[in-house]
């Protein structure tokens, strides 16, 4: 039965009546239209769907909106403008980090969570960070380096 949820989003604060178990995934994109976030395994397996909870780079396909309602959460789209791209996302566009997409979200909800809780991380430390989100195309080496490219900024 839905309840009314209300959940903080990119800044916003929004209510709906929704069922409580739905994926949080499934509101950001069905409800606000935020494509960032996608769907890939529904089993927190390939990091298609990260958004940052709190500060921590989470699976919002796993995460029931009953289970966000307490926390802040933040998209892709909260970073930075096509006109004014934020720092992490302009290292992936001059390391030509990106390819099919499909990581593209995951890796840099992933590496922002790492940035702002470690601005000068090391390069294991990247790849710990990184290790939730699944490539398909094979971009890892200049996903690192975009990820310590902005680490440098």
């Amino acid at each position: 039965m839905p309840q009314p949820i209300r959940l903080r989003v990119n800044g916003e604060t929004h209510e709906a009546d929704l069922e409580p178990e739905m994926p949080l995934l499934y509101f950001l994109r069905n409800d606000l239209a935020l494509n960032g976030p996608k769907y890939g395994c529904g089993l927190q397996q390939c990091g298609a769907c990260m958004v940052l909870l709190d500060g921590q780079a989470r699976p919002s396909c796993v995460i029931s909106v009953d289970q966000a309602q307490q926390h802040e959460i933040e998209t892709l789209e909260s970073f930075g403008t096509p006109d004014d791209l934020h720092p992490l996302q302009q290292a992936f566009v001059d390391e030509q980090a990106a390819q099919c997409g499909y990581c593209l979200n995951g890796a840099v909800v992933c590496a922002k969570g790492l940035l702002d809780e470690n601005p000068a991380p090391s390069e294991g430390e990247i790849r710990e960070a990184l290790e939730r989100v699944l490539c398909r195309c094979g971009t890892h080496s200049r996903i690192i380096r975009a990820v310590a490219r902005a680490a440098s900024i």
